[in-house]
C-alpha cells in the first residue's frame, strides 16, 4: 500500500478518535454536572444527607475539577465540615474566581474562628449580601473578630432593606443585630430584635432556622443569660442536627459550663 495513503489512513484514524474521546468527555462533564446541580438542589431543599450522598463519590473521582470543589465545599460546610469546605473552597477559587466563591469563604472561616482569613477573603467580592452578613457574623462572634467593626457592620445591614426582604435575611440581620446590642449592653434593643427573629421562625427552612439559633445563642450568652442560650443552642441542634447551624450550636453548647445543681430540699 502507498505510504502517503497509509498516514492519511492514520490520521483518519486519529481524528475519529480523538472525537470519540473528545464526546465521552463531555457525556461524563455533562453528567457531572447534572449530579452537582442536583445536590445544590438537594442543599436548598434542607436535604443535607441526600446532597452528601450526590458529592461524595464524584469528588472522589474527579478531585481537580473546580465545579465538584465548588459544590463538594458547599455540601461539606452545609453538612458542618467548614475545615474541608474552606480548603476546597481556596483551591476552587483559583479556576472560578472570587465573586463566585468568596463570600460562601468567608463563611467557612467565620465558623472556623479565622476572622483573619474572612476579611481578607471578603475584600474579593464585598458587596456581596452574603460577604457582608458573613463577615458581620465573623467580626461580632469569631476569635479574633473586630467588634466595633462588626458592629458597624450590624448597623449596615439593619438598613438594608434588599437584603433583608426574605424571611432568612430578615431574621440573620436581627440575630446579628441583637448580638452587637448585647455587646454594647443594649438588653432591651437585643431582646426586641430576637423576638422579631423569632416570630420569622415558622417561615425559615430547619438549616436556616438552626443557624440563627446558633446566633440568637451567642446574643443571649452576651447579655448574661446562660440558661436561656444553653436551650436555644439544643433547639438549634433538635431543629436540623446534620447542619452547620447545629454543628456550631453544639459547639459553643460544649464550651458552656454546667449549672450547679440545685440543692435537693
Amino acid at each position: 500500500m502507498d505510504l502517503g495513503l497509509l498516514l492519511s489512513f492514520a490520521v483518519v484514524i486519529a481524528v475519529f478518535a480523538l472525537l470519540a474521546w473528545f464526546f465521552r468527555y463531555q457525556l461524563r462533564l455533562r453528567a457531572v454536572s447534572d449530579t452537582m446541580m442536583e445536590a445544590e438542589e438537594a442543599l436548598d431543599r434542607g436535604e443535607v444527607v441526600r446532597a452528601r450522598e450526590l458529592t461524595a463519590p464524584i469528588l472522589a473521582k474527579y478531585p481537580r475539577l473546580p465545579i465538584v470543589q465548588d459544590v463538594a465545599a458547599d455540601v461539606l460546610y452545609a453538612t458542618g465540615d467548614p475545615l474541608s469546605a474552606a480548603s476546597l473552597y481556596e483551591r476552587a477559587m483559583k479556576k472560578l474566581g472570587g465573586p463566585r466563591v468568596a463570600p460562601k469563604l468567608v463563611a467557612a472561616y467565620a465558623a472556623l474562628n479565622r476572622a483573619g482569613d474572612a476579611r481578607r477573603v471578603a475584600a474579593m467580592a464585598p458587596d456581596d449580601p452574603m460577604t457582608r452578613l458573613a463577615l458581620t457574623w465573623s467580626e461580632l462572634a469569631a476569635t479574633g473578630g473586630d467588634r466595633e467593626k462588626g458592629r458597624a457592620l450590624a448597623d449596615e445591614i439593619a438598613r438594608d432593606t434588599t437584603l433583608r426582604a426574605t424571611a432568612a435575611g430578615d431574621a440573620m440581620a436581627c440575630v446579628l443585630e441583637a448580638i452587637a446590642a448585647a455587646r454594647a449592653g443594649e438588653t432591651s434593643r437585643a431582646r426586641d430584635l430576637l423576638d422579631r427573629a423569632s416570630a420569622r421562625r415558622a417561615a425559615l427552612a430547619a438549616h436556616d432556622r438552626a443557624f440563627v439559633g446558633y446566633l440568637g445563642g451567642i446574643a443571649m450568652l452576651e447579655m448574661g443569660e446562660r440558661a436561656d442560650a444553653r436551650e436555644t443552642w439544643t433547639m438549634a441542634i433538635d431543629a436540623a442536627p446534620e447542619t452547620i447551624g447545629a454543628a456550631l450550636a453544639r459547639r459553643e453548647r460544649s464550651h458552656l459550663p454546667q449549672e450547679p445543681a440545685e440543692p435537693r430540699p
